[in-house]
This record gives C-alpha cells, sequence and structure tokens, in this order.
C-alpha cells in the first residue's frame, strides 16, 4: 500500500555504516544462524506458543492478526504503529543501533529495504524455505525482496503502475487515451489549448514517480552489489528517455503545480482540472474516498508506453515484511509472516482493499471479474494485473535509497520551480549521492 510520507526525512538513510562497518549495525552479539527450520519445526512454535510484536501502519493486517490469534490462541501478537514510512524507519534504525526495542516483524517498503539488508538487520528468511516462493509473486515485488540467494522479507502488496483518466474530460475535448508517451504530451497539450484550467496532470518533483518512470523505461540507474554501488542519472537510457519528455511538458507549462495529496490536488482530481495519474494500482480505494464527486468519470488504463506496440510497466509503492534479527522470536515472526503473505491472511488482506503480489491472486477469476463501481463498473484488476506481469525484472534501488529520495527536492525538484533543467537537476542528485555513499563507506562509480 502507498504511504503519504514517501519523501523520506534527511538522515534516515543512515545504515550506521562507518567506513564499510556495515555488520555492526545489528545490536546481536549471537552469530547470524544460516540452519535450516523445517516446516515441523515451525508448527510446534505455533503449538507451544509465545508473543511477538509486530510494527506496521498497514490498516489490513489488524484482520491478519485477529485471524491468526484464533488459528493460534497461543501466540500473542502485539500490532504496533510506530509511524508511518519514514518515522518508522527512523524510530526502528534507532531500536537496532540501541540494542533494544527491536520488533520482531516490520513493514517495510521495498524501496527502503536495501537500508536494513546491507545493514545485516534482517533475518535471511531462505533458511525458512522463503526461496521456493520465488514462482508465487508478481517479479517487481519479489526482485525487491530477494538478492542473489538471500530473501529479505516477503511480499505484502504490490503497486503495479496503471494510467488513470478522466474520460468524461478527455471526451468533452475530443482526446483519445494516450497509448504512448508522445500521445500523452500531445494530450497535454491539446487539453490545455481547449481548457487552460485543465492539465494532463499534475507533478510538483517526487522521487518515487521519477524511480518509477525510469524503470518503465528500461532504465537501470542503480546497481550494488555489497558495498560496490553506481549511480547513472545522466547516461541511463531510461533517464534519456524520461527526461527527453517531461522536460517538455515542464518547459510548455503542461503539468499542474499541485502537490500530492493535498486538498487542492483532490479538488483537481474531482473538477477535472487534473486528467490523469500514472501512479500505482493502490490508487483505486483513494478515488473511492476522497473523490467521491467525480465517481463513474474516471477509469484505468494500461500505462502509456516509451515505445509504440510496447507492452512494460513498472511499480510505484508497496511494502515487504522483514523478520529482524534481533527480533526475540524469530521462528514465531516468520510463521506470521507466512501467513500474512503467502497463506490465509493474503486473502484477508485482499478483501480489506489491499492489492496482492501473489500471482495465484492476481489471476484469479474472483479477483480479475471484481467490478469497480466507481470506475463505471469497470473491471480494473484486468489492467493491474497484466501491469503486474509486465515490470522489468532488472530494476534495483541504492542501499541508501531512503536518503536519495530525501535530498531529491534539493537538486531535481529545481526543475519544477526555476529554470534547471531535469537533467542538470538529475546530475546534481547523481553527485549528491555518489558523495553521500562514498562518506559512508561505500565505493560507489569507481
Amino acid at each position: 500500500m502507498r504511504t503519504m510520507t514517501r519523501r523520506a526525512m534527511r538522515g534516515v538513510g543512515l545504515l550506521c555504516a562507518a567506513a564499510l562497518s556495515l555488520t555492526a549495525c545489528g545490536s546481536s552479539d549471537e552469530p547470524a544462524s544460516d540452519e535450516a527450520v523445517s516446516g515441523s519445526a515451525l508448527r510446534a512454535a505455533l503449538k507451544e506458543g509465545g508473543s511477538i510484536t509486530v510494527w506496521a501502519w498497514e490498516p489490513t493486517l489488524e484482520k491478519v492478526v485477529s485471524d491468526f490469534q484464533k488459528e493460534y490462541p497461543k501466540v500473542k501478537v502485539k500490532l504496533v504503529n510506530a509511524g508511518t514510512g519514514n518515522d518508522q524507519y527512523t524510530a526502528l534504525q534507532n531500536a537496532v543501533q540501541a540494542g533494544s526495542g527491536v520488533p520482531d516483524v516490520a513493514q517495510i517498503e521495498y524501496y527502503a529495504l536495501g537500508q536494513f539488508a546491507l545493514g545485516k538487520s534482517l533475518e535471511d528468511l531462505s533458511r525458512y524455505g522463503a526461496g521456493e516462493f520465488k514462482d508465487d509473486y508478481s517479479p517487481g515485488p519479489w526482485n525487491s525482496v530477494a538478492v542473489d540467494d538471500a530473501v529479505y522479507a516477503l511480499p505484502m502488496d504490490s503497486g503495479p503502475m496503471a494510467l488513470f483518466y478522466n474520460k468524461k474530460v478527455l471526451d468533452k475535448h475530443q482526446i483519445a487515451t494516450p497509448t504512448t508517451w508522445d500521445e500523452y504530451l500531445e494530450a497535454a497539450r491539446a487539453l490545455h489549448a481547449a481548457d487552460p484550467k485543465a492539465y494532463i496532470t499534475n507533478d510538483t518533483g517526487d522521487a518515487g514517480f521519477t524511480t518509477s518512470m525510469i524503470w518503465q523505461a528500461g532504465g537501470t540507474p542503480f546497481k550494488s552489489r555489497e558495498t560496490d554501488v553506481t549511480v547513472d542519472l545522466t547516461g541511463d537510457k531510461g533517464v534519456v528517455a524520461f527526461t527527453e519528455v517531461w522536460q517538455k511538458l515542464l518547459d510548455e507549462k503542461l503539468l499542474a503545480p499541485i502537490a500530492n495529496w493535498s486538498d487542492e490536488w483532490y479538488k483537481g482530481l474531482a473538477d477535472g482540472t487534473i486528467a490523469t495519474l500514472a501512479t500505482g494500482a493502490w490508487m483505486p480505494a483513494n478515488f473511492a474516498s476522497g473523490v467521491e464527486a467525480a465517481a463513474g468519470d474516471w477509469r484505468a488504463a494500461a500505462l502509456p508506453q516509451w515505445e509504440k506496440g510496447g507492452e512494460v510497466s513498472s511499480e510505484n509503492g508497496g511494502s515487504s515484511l522483514a523478520v529482524m534479527k534481533d527480533g526475540k522470536n524469530k521462528d514465531l515472526a516468520y510463521a506470521f509472516n507466512e501467513y500474512a503473505n503467502h497463506s490465509d491472511g493474503v486473502q484477508a488482506r485482499i478483501k480489506a482493499g489491499a492489492f496482492p503480489a501473489t500471482t495465484a491472486d492476481l489471476s484469479s477469476a474472483s479477483f480479475l471479474d471484481t467490478a469497480f463501481p466507481y470506475f463505471g463498473g469497470q473491471k480494473a484488476n484486468e489492467i493491474f494485473a497484466r501491469s503486474a506481469s509486465q515490470v522489468p525484472e532488472d530494476w534495483s534501488y541504492l542501499p541508501y535509497q531512503v536518503y536519495a529520495n530525501s535530498i531529491f527536492n534539493d537538486s531535481v525538484g529545481k526543475a519544477y520551480v526555476s529554470s534547471t533543467t531535469l537533467a542538470d537537476g538529475l546530475k546534481q542528485w547523481q553527485k549528491a549521492a555518489v558523495a553521500y555513499g562514498t562518506d559512508q563507506g561505500f565505493s560507489v562509480n569507481k
């Protein structure tokens, strides 16, 4: 599920990494165990019982916890909202560094997972057999939690992207739903010319959106293997493709200068000021609850393509559940994690509005046949499920992406409010990301 605080606070990305001392992040003096844990051992642990603490802000987990405790009455799960997104990451990192108060399970967004994995704060779930689950999840989420032979979390949900568009507005001005980003640019021009108060979309600069667009365009600007990191925000083909189109939208003032999740944003979605949104499949619930006045006007479509005839998508948002290495009861923690994300808990969360990362659910008839009254009865899950299968598998985030995102508006963000170009802003972002990584002990661009 998408969080409303994606812009990370400065400094959260610290990996407690001083000159490559990344293994010192955990507080436990016990060596990490790589001994395999059998299913019978997990069943025995559930039968014996105990207590675990789960840090998460995702609301559908409340039902999962309730169901889990009914099925395993000797297990007590304490669900704690330690803050949304970055607020929780700060608290989690502080607990790890202090060596006390670390939860057994923590919700971590995909882009932030590397921060804790490289810091040796997470249990490798492959010893529980989680590596066998690869084909059970869509590629985007799975490749965010699995690195080489290690599995650092189980996917909770996903955010395959789609183009949400106001059909009423586009029909009024006889503008076809764009299928390529070049067509999108032309639609933006036609719409704003027909109604100067209307914009194809809003954008004030967002790191998550920008990286998702680069991802769809075939970009791989971030690469890392342990402490070796590469950052290429200048010559990467996805970066070049994105900046070419988006710079024209900026130069021609075709983007509404309205921040996401603001009151003005909701108003713009309702009154036609904002005609489209390219975002994750978690968005329908936000339309239904926050843009009631436009019910029936909006529809979902496949994300426009960078090459005509292409079938490539991207991910935007989504979270995982990780078992913390310093947790007190790792076997029970993993059992809960598997229940929530690979067993009965998945259906409970889908019924409560979560968008699944599990391929079986994405392809099920009941899921695909779901009609969305808000979208005029459209079976939008068909579009979202297809999108989930079209996400390139070679994408990766920086191991300090949380920090990198926090300084996005200091560099790339300038292109939205000044004469700085996106290309120059991205170059500045790269320079800052390289400097920070080097200061933290990584070997960057070497």
